[in-house]
């Protein structure tokens, strides 16, 4: 065993697969597959595009997600905190975990559990230079929504035999404090509705939940809301712990290549930072690289001063930096004794961040989380 358990928790996007609104707003037969297809190199030393070495797969199709499963449990990921949406009364992106993911649970040990991305969808896939940004979806939920979207999330999923738990109680994040305040009314709404759902989730057989809130410094996609004051926030709200998304939520990229070594530095200062600020624990996370650039319109003159998705992004995210940013994180883990890392992520092709093999450098970031984290018995 490790040297006290640490689960390794893998971000999942899901918006890799057909998807009935997607269609309606990118045409038919549309996944974001094809914006990784369409990149390109925009500047010196810009490696694009990414391409998986596998194919681009359909993640809703039972078999190509038995694949990922056995991936990560070689590897060892031990789950996957899947990016979960909630638009218009009902969820959005759900397939893969629905559809392929929990048909393949028992025969797999790879858990999961859910990161509610309760963010505004804007339509940036891709976005134009000079054009405003469209919001497709509102990340808003009164009380009614909060209350349907949190049922759903307790009856569908907390029940299932594979859903990560932390000290036996179902594990489930929220990825915007303040654009859950601001639609449920205030701080003292807020945290009436997530006392509810814990009497809720009791009622149904859950007699304790776990609640993570994502901290986040800065803004990076243009429809984030305004980070609050988290320590403070997660306080009042009755939260259980913290963790992040991806480091550019922490850290600056100063140049237009920023070193993985510069930012994984800055990255392993904070999450003492973190665990400072926050009364509550905090989870530390890796990430794996930055680069959004295949959400912008490739014809477009590459401009960071636009904002994202024309952002700096992270150079060398080698598998060897990688290693080195597990191996910081490992000690940092082993000796609070925490029993979660988060990284960013199993796939998010399109921000340049994910574990999934590529043909450039093949399973070498997997490697390096067995190397790391591996099992010695």
């Amino acid at each position: 065993m490790r040297n006290h358990e640490i689960t390794i928790a893998a971000y999942y996007f899901p918006n890799f697969h057909v998807d009935p609104r997607n269609e309606g707003w990118h045409g038919r037969g549309w996944t974001e597959w094809e914006l990784v297809r369409r990149g390109e190199p925009r500047f010196e030393g810009h490696v694009q595009p990414r391409v998986p070495l596998d194919g681009y797969l359909d993640e809703a199709d039972p078999e190509v997600m038995g694949g990922k499963l056995a991936l990560a449990a070689e590897y060892g990921v031990d789950a996957f905190l899947f990016d979960w949406y909630w638009y218009d009364g009902r969820p959005y992106l759900q397939r893969p975990l629905e559809a392929a993911f929990l048909p393949n649970a028992a025969t797999s040990d790879v858990k999961f559990a859910l990161m509610w991305a309760n963010h505004h969808w804007s339509n940036l896939h891709p976005w134009k230079a000079a054009t405003p940004v469209t919001q497709l979806a509102s990340g808003f939920v009164d009380r009614a929504q909060f209350e349907a979207a949190t049922g759903y999330i307790v009856d569908t999923y907390f029940g299932h035999s594979a859903y990560l738990r932390i000290d036996g109680r179902p594990y489930l994040s929220i990825y915007e404090l303040d654009t859950l305040v601001e639609g449920l009314g205030g701080v003292a709404e807020a945290r009436d509705a997530l006392d509810g759902l814990r009497v809720r989730a009791a009622a149904a057989g859950f007699p304790e939940i776990h609640l993570n809130a994502i901290a986040r410094d800065q803004q990076v996609i243009p429809d984030d809301g305004v980070p609050l004051d988290g320590p403070a926030l997660v306080n009042q709200l009755g939260f259980d712990s913290v963790t992040s998304y991806i480091w550019v939520h922490h850290h600056a990229m100063p140049t237009l290549q920023t070193p993985y070594a510069e930012i994984a530095a800055q990255a392993a200062a904070g999450w003492q930072s973190l665990t400072t600020q926050y009364d509550k624990p905090y989870y530390p996370n890796v990430t794996v690289g930055w680069d959004p650039s295949p959400r912008t319109v490739q014809s477009d003159r590459y401009n960071p001063e636009l904002g994202y998705p024309h952002t700096n992004t992270i150079s060398a995210p080698t598998p060897e930096h990688f290693g080195r940013a597990l191996e910081q994180v490992r000690a940092f883990a082993d000796a609070g004794k925490l029993p979660l890392v988060t990284i960013n992520a199993w796939n998010e092709w399109t921000e340049g961040s994910y574990l999934e093999p590529d043909t450039r450098y093949r399973y070498g970031h997997l490697e390096q989380i067995r190397r790391v984290f591996g099992r010695t018995s």
